[in-house]
């Protein structure tokens, strides 16, 4: 069984620069209560549940560990950091590359209405915050962005450390999966919330090794979490969307 995270090591490099109003905007727009539309996906995991893949906290938090670190949860984390790169350079076709390949690496229908649904929705709702940074996406996307691309396009044009943002990103991304869970599943708050804890370690390890990753490490080797997203393209009786 996963156990609560201890505390990691503190955010060296240009994370460290992370500044107060940083933070606020992280927690905002990564908040389950920012309108993407997240609650409406379950990355398969709706699939999964029934099948009695998962079952308790120790299968989910392995389950959503695996994603985060083998598949993607870890390429999410390796596109956004190339998308933060590109927009704070400034460099339109870099973007507009990223974009496409984001687009291309849905591994399913379902997968593909989830990233960029909310990618989309997200964008939708930047006009508080614009940035030549997400006038630039704009510009060179070339069709719908993925949610990782926009978020990275969005942090990187506020001037928000890669690695910080990185870091909220994952956690949204497992905040999202266990919220899924406790409506599948008889889990309760309280394991849910363990769950999370047992997470928190790996969460701040992958977005380190992210942020100084390159695109010769995108790779996934989940593939039951692949499968299982395909199978709910057919399921009968559904909650969510994926």
């Amino acid at each position: 069984m996963a156990e609560p995270s201890r505390l990691a090591p503190p955010l060296e490099d240009d994370a460290g620069t992370l500044r107060n109003g940083d933070l606020v905007t992280l927690m905002h727009w990564l908040s389950p209560a920012f309108p993407v539309g997240a609650f409406a996906y379950s990355h398969g995991l709706e699939w999964a549940a029934r099948e009695g893949v998962i079952t308790d906290r120790e299968s989910l938090g392995q389950w959503i560990g695996d994603l985060l670190q083998h598949g993607s949860g870890w390429n999410d984390a390796v596109l956004f950091a190339e998308s933060h790169r590109a927009a704070a350079a400034r460099d339109g076709e870099g973007l507009a590359a990223l974009a496409e390949l984001a687009r291309a690496m849905a591994p399913s229908k379902e997968r593909a209405l989830e990233t960029l649904a909310q990618g989309e929705a997200f964008l939708a709702h930047m006009a508080p915050w614009p940035s030549a940074a997400l006038g630039l996406l704009a510009e060179n996307a070339g069709g719908p962005v993925a949610y990782p691309v926009a978020v990275a396009a969005a942090t990187a044009g506020r001037g928000i450390a890669l690695e910080a943002a990185l870091s909220a990103y994952l956690q949204a991304f497992a905040v999202n999966l266990v919220a899924a869970a406790l409506r599948l599943m008889p889990l309760g708050q309280s394991e849910g919330v363990a769950a999370l804890a047992g997470l928190c370690d790996i969460v701040l390890a992958v977005a380190r090794r992210a942020a100084r990753s390159g695109l010769n490490d995108l790779g996934s080797a989940t593939m039951a979490s692949d499968i299982a997203a395909m199978a709910h393209e057919t399921q009968y009786s559904r909650v969510f969307r994926s």
